[in-house]
């Protein structure tokens, strides 16, 4: 009989196994010892690859050899291995990633411009600012990053972040924030200094600015982001940035402060 395999092959490719080794390795656990033909049957795979495959699963510890007296037979070890080898990755990216993260902020990049899209795209505005680590200043703001519809855990720990970098966050919020979302300035889970934008000058657009970063928002209204609307138009560059934050200072001047 032959075996269907429908695990999702990229889960063992994501642990180093070859699409055939992830073949073999899940028939072996379903179906038990068996030898190199019924292992190249029940994996749908040619008997000269198996041959290869299993050497290879063998060397990982995910399988083992039963010598028998007219044929070498094989099992697969428990699943609990699989663990093993991710823990094993996963110390590999450990130790590679300080040596990333100093090329990538030595990196001379001095100007440059992308584009981020989706919600996704907020998680990566949040790495970004947490990254920098300087105060975070926002012109229309609309508390778009507490929409339901993003990661919790990811904003919680953005704000955890923020906090212990010691970041501010400083935001002219459109007019409406104050009527629609009347509790957010006294929720917000970190340092806030606040005032609102005249109702005229409302939008569904904002303006992010943090170290050398500008960030244009589109798609955002009060209280949401519009995930199918949702652009971050990111400029970096250190002339764009302090110039910027003059106009922001400008504008929270005309804004007047909070009446209490």
């Amino acid at each position: 009989m032959v075996v269907i395999i429908t695990t999702n092959m990229t889960i063992y490719e994501s642990l180093g196994l070859s699409p055939n080794e992830g073949k073999i390795y899940e028939s072996l656990v379903e179906k038990g010892e068996s030898s190199i033909s019924e292992i190249a049957v029940n994996a749908q795979i040619h008997r000269r690859n198996a041959y290869d495959a299993i050497n290879r699963l063998s060397d990982k510890g995910l399988c083992f050899l039963i010598v028998g007296e007219k044929e070498n037979r094989y099992n697969a070890v428990d699943p609990e291995k699989l663990n093993e080898l991710l823990s094993e990755k996963q110390q590999e990216l450990a130790e590679k990633l300080p040596e990333l993260r100093k090329k990538f902020l030595r990196r001379d990049a001095p100007q440059e411009a992308f584009i981020y899209r989706g919600l996704e795209g907020q998680k990566n505005i949040w790495r970004d600012i947490i990254r920098v680590g300087q105060d975070s200043f926002f012109i229309g703001a609309k508390g778009g990053w507490f929409d339901p519809r993003l990661d919790k855990a990811a904003r919680d720990a953005f704000f955890k972040d923020a906090k212990g970098k010691g970041i501010k966050f400083i935001q002219l919020f459109d007019h409406e924030v104050k009527t629609t979302l009347p509790d957010l300035p006294k929720k917000w889970p970190g340092a806030l200094q606040y005032r609102y934008l005249p109702p005229e000058f409302s939008t569904n657009c904002g303006i992010g600015i943090f170290g050398d970063y500008v960030v244009t928002y589109t798609g955002t209204s009060v209280g949401k982001l519009n995930p199918d609307e949702l652009v971050f138009f990111v400029v970096r560059s250190k002339v764009l940035g302090d110039s910027y934050r003059k106009w922001f200072w400008y504008m929270w001047e005309q804004s007047g402060p909070v009446k209490k």
